[in-house]
């Protein structure tokens, strides 16, 4: 079995697939419009994973989210392809019975504040008793490396999504942003569910705050 590699995070690509397609050109968010009737449309591929792909598809109004067929240097989901040469331009097509249609898709950049998301954070609730440390180690795109804890217990370490200004953390703790200096925390002791207002630590250190980007 070919040994797999993870080319960014929360993706296993094969060395074998990375060399002769470039899978990893694939990943991140697309805009553009149809040729046809100039309507705007979006393609996110979170991940990708052997023959499959996370994917977001978001046309007319209307997302759509699920797994993807990876075949090659192309992502096929339901009626549409998307595929990219360079990483930074793609051709989507859509196709159904006789109807087709083209679009010329670019690859958004990374926001450039999520690095407000990375540092330490903690705090105390007055209100609840409760307190709470999280820490952003990293953030690439839409996956994040963190960790956390509450009421001072044991850390807990892996990987979590990004979406906006919040980083969640599977089901065990949700944190968000919105000025890069304080932050809240939401997470589960037994049955109940706290919130816990934190404010990021100034001693983060430079090389733990840095934002690797998609494209």
């Amino acid at each position: 079995m070919t040994a797999v590699s993870t080319i960014p995070k929360g993706s296993q690509i094969s060395p074998v697939q990375e060399r002769v397609y470039h899978q990893s050109n694939l990943i991140g968010d697309w805009k553009g419009s149809w040729q046809k009737n100039g309507r705007p449309i979006e393609f996110k591929v979170i991940n990708i994973r052997g023959s499959t792909a996370q994917v977001e598809y978001t046309h007319d109004g209307h997302t759509e989210r699920g797994t993807a067929s990876v075949d090659g240097a192309t992502i096929s989901f339901g009626n549409v392809t998307i595929g990219t040469k360079n990483g930074q331009v793609a051709a989507l097509e859509f196709s159904s019975g006789t109807a087709k249609m083209t679009a010329v898709l670019g690859k958004q950049a990374a926001p450039t504040d999520q690095n407000k998301l990375v540092g330490s954070w903690s705090g105390f609730s007055s209100g609840n008793g409760q307190s709470a440390f999280f820490q952003v180690v990293s953030v690439d795109g839409r996956d994040a490396q963190v960790r956390f804890s509450a009421n001072g217990g044991a850390i807990q370490s892996g990987d979590a999504i990004v979406s906006g200004n919040a980083v969640m953390f599977g089901a065990t703790a949700q944190f968000t942003s919105n000025d890069g200096q304080t932050g809240n925390v939401i997470f589960k002791v037994g049955h109940s569910t706290y919130s816990v207002p934190v404010t990021k630590s100034k001693t983060t250190s430079t090389s733990s705050s840095s934002v690797n980007k998609l494209a």
